[in-house]
C-alpha cells in the first residue's frame, strides 16, 4: 500500500506502487511493503520518536515483527520535500529519488545495514540500482560527499617523528551520519 500525504512530481500511487513491487522481488524481500510519503516535519517527529533524532531525515525503515514478515515485510516512510530538494541537486526527477529512498529502505527491510556491514549493502544497492534502472544511490552518494567534505576541511599538517619511536596518531574523520 502506499500513501501520499505529500505529492511528487512526476509520480502517481500506482507508479510508486509497481516499482515497490519490482525492488521487493529484486530484493528477494517477501511479503508487502506500505510506503508512506510524507512531510518533512512529520519526518522529524518519526525520526525523533523512534530513532531518539531530532531532525528530519529523508527515509526511514520499519520491519515488521519476526512472525508477520512472511505476508507483511514492514513499512517505509520517505520525506517528499527532502526527495524533491535531493533530486533537483543531483540532476534527476524527484520520482526518481523516491524510487531511490524504496529501493534503500527495502534494503533495510531485508535486514542490511550500511551502518555496520562493510559495504554489504552499499554493493547490493548498486547492483539492484542498475538492474532497475536508477541513478546514483544513498549509501555511495554519502560515501561521495563525505570524501569530498574530509578532501575540503581535512589540511594537510606536518608532523613531526617524535625521538621516542611512537607514531604520531592519524587525523580522525568525521563521521557523518
Amino acid at each position: 500500500m502506499v500513501i501520499f500525504q505529500k505529492r511528487v512530481a512526476d509520480l502517481s500511487e500506482l507508479a510508486l506502487d509497481r516499482f515497490v513491487t519490482r525492488a521487493r522481488h529484486a530484493a528477494g524481500l517477501k511479503g508487502t511493503v506500505n510506503v508512506l510519503l510524507t512531510s518533512s516535519s512529520e519526518m522529524k517527529s518519526l525520526n525523533r520518536r523512534f530513532r531518539g533524532k531530532d531532525k528530519p531525515t529523508d527515509v526511514l525503515s520499519y520491519p515488521a515483527e519476526p512472525d508477520d514478515r512472511k505476508r507483511f515485510a514492514g513499512e517505509i516512510a520517505i520525506s517528499a520535500e527532502i526527495a524533491t530538494k535531493n533530486a533537483r541537486e543531483l540532476g534527476h526527477s524527484p520520482a526518481h529519488e523516491v524510487k531511490i529512498l524504496v529501493l534503500h529502505g527495502v534494503l533495510h527491510l531485508r535486514g542490511y545495514d550500511h551502518e555496520c556491514d562493510n559495504g554489504q549493502m552499499a554493493r547490493r544497492e548498486k547492483q539492484l540500482r542498475a538492474k532497475l534502472h536508477l541513478p546514483i544511490g544513498l549509501i555511495e552518494r554519502t560515501t561521495v560527499e563525505r570524501t569530498r567534505i574530509e578532501r575540503t576541511t581535512i589540511k594537510p599538517t606536518t608532523i613531526e617523528r617524535p625521538t621516542t619511536g611512537h607514531r604520531a596518531p592519524a587525523a580522525r574523520r568525521n563521521r557523518l551520519s
